[in-house]
């Protein structure tokens, strides 16, 4: 069984910005340096997720909220943080300080405890796994729910598309179905009513309506896509003036290097060094042992190189033996025989989304592609007499497939 891709919508950003980075940052697994604004923003969702906690019944006072963040400030460097200096790292501190004064004297006198906060979701569905932390989610009553996401940066009127991601997750994820229903137990379907950014340098809370299913069927089918294309190895570089400016990975970046990166010698402060302090060419030094990290991606780099010839030759193999009417035929190891097994065919896709939803089935499938239909029509759970009326919608069709057998 193939792995389910593990997703996320910061992965989801990075491929975007630019593939050969996230070829960088998630398939070589190195690290970034670490970013101020990461810092400043983790400390401000910390304090949010103190204030909020619903473990504590008694909200913290302002004074309670400004001694927790200057304690979780305080904890590491400002090197750590990523800040130039120790005078630059005392300005994101005493602009954490003015956030969480004004954030106080604005809410303090309607604080309401949400229905959770920092909710770390794993949902898997259409061949992802899909990670997900949501920054607070309120229960509006009757199985509505809004979703909220704090923002910190500079950037302050922003697109809906992480938040549709979420009102997805929301909708499907059993851990905040079983969360409403501690409050509410007669709800059997969550919806999510409002989306909600927050930037809390500005206060500023933007507000969007819940995506309709045309809305989040286009924003799902290009998060496939771009899933496709990791798994398909698709990691070329879309070099530009901003991107490459401050990204870590210049000095082995084949836009700057001219040659593809193959693995790293080591971890750290080396290869993040700027482009300019690139030492001269050495002589090779001899090969060193692989470190755990090189071995497995090696490996698994080996075996995805592997999985695609295997897909190209059979489909080759396939279509080579349908000509020939062949039904099995043999190598020299391994015998080929083509098998043939039912499967149903929608072509009418606008008419089986129209029937997901008016059976409600529709957010049991963020997408509703050839592959998960036909999941629902094996759901245990969905009554046989939808099953027929989705059937309905297709025909059965013979798919060829091949078998491989070593030959004795």
């Amino acid at each position: 069984m193939v792995k389910n891709l593990s997703f996320s919508y910061s992965k989801l950003g990075m491929y975007k910005e630019c593939p050969q980075k996230y070829k960088f940052r998630y398939v070589h697994m190195l690290p970034e340096k670490p970013k101020y604004y990461f810092a400043f923003g983790s400390a401000l969702h910390g304090v949010m997720e103190y204030i909020y906690d619903a473990k504590n019944p008694a909200f913290p006072t302002l004074a309670q909220a400004l001694d927790f963040f200057t304690k979780n400030w305080n904890a590491t460097t400002f090197e750590k943080k990523g800040y130039a200096s120790l005078e630059k790292e005392q300005a994101g501190y005493e602009e954490g300080r003015r956030i969480i004064e004004a954030y106080y004297q604005k809410h303090q006198g309607s604080f309401m405890h949400p229905l959770s906060v920092e909710l770390k979701s794993t949902l898997e569905t259409d061949g992802l796994n899909l990670v997900s932390i949501l920054d607070r989610i309120d229960y509006l009553g009757d199985g509505k729910v809004m979703i909220l996401d704090y923002k910190t940066g500079k950037t302050v009127e922003r697109a809906p598309d992480q938040l549709y991601m979420y009102q997805k997750v929301a909708e499907m994820s059993p851990l905040i179905k079983s969360l409403v229903q501690q409050t509410d137990p007669s709800v059997q379907n969550i919806k999510v009513e409002k989306l909600c950014f927050y930037h809390l340098p500005t206060l500023k809370e933007m507000y969007f309506e819940r995506a309709d299913d045309k809305q989040i069927v286009e924003f799902w089918h290009g998060v496939l896509a771009v899933a496709d294309d990791i798994r398909a190895g698709k990691f070329s570089p879309t070099p530009g003036e901003n991107q490459c400016r401050w990204c870590d990975y210049r000095n082995i970046c084949p836009v700057f290097t001219g040659k593809e990166y193959t693995g790293p010698s080591g971890y750290g402060a080396r290869f993040m060094a700027p482009v300019a302090d690139v030492p001269p060419a050495q002589p090779a030094p001899a090969a060193q042992p692989k470190t755990v990290q090189e071995d497995l991606s090696d490996k698994i780099d080996r075996c995805g190189a592997a999985f695609s010839e295997y897909e190209r030759l059979k489909k080759e193999i396939i279509a080579i033996m349908e000509a020939q009417h062949f039904t099995q035929h043999f190598g020299v190891n391994y015998q080929a025989q083509l098998k043939t097994k039912p499967r149903m065919d929608f072509k009418d896709k606008q008419k089986v989304v129209d029937l997901l939803r008016s059976l409600n089935l529709l957010k049991k499938t963020l997408v509703p592609t050839q592959t998960t239909v036909e999941a629902l029509l094996q759901d245990p759970s969905i009554p046989e007499g939808q099953k027929a009326q989705i059937s309905a919608l297709g025909q059965k069709v013979e798919m060829t497939d091949l078998e491989l057998k070593k030959t004795e």
